[in-house]
């Protein structure tokens, strides 16, 4: 079987989406230990945790959320518009 350019392109969104999830949640257990973890031990980490690992949830989960917007932004093919519809008399 042939496969076209639209299951191509939905196979690698697929592969993306996937991999952007894992991301999110593996970046999201540090935080775990940083809520629980005693207070004493979390000046240790706290640098890394508010500047690594935040930012890259923050910003996979906003490109899970609105990555097709972005996508459409930075593509190259322009957006189709539906043509303009005369005034009907009234």
């Amino acid at each position: 079987m042939a496969t076209t350019a639209n299951t191509a392109n939905f196979t690698n969104r697929a592969i993306a989406r996937w991999i952007f999830r894992w991301i999110h949640i593996v970046f999201s257990i540090p935080i775990l230990g940083y809520i629980y973890d005693s207070p004493s031990d979390t000046h240790n980490y706290a640098p890394s945790v508010r500047y690594v690992f935040v930012p890259v949830i923050v910003l996979s989960g906003l490109w899970m959320w609105k990555g097709h917007v972005v996508r459409r932004l930075i593509s190259k093919k322009p957006r189709q518009r539906a043509p303009d519809r005369a005034p009907s008399a009234v």
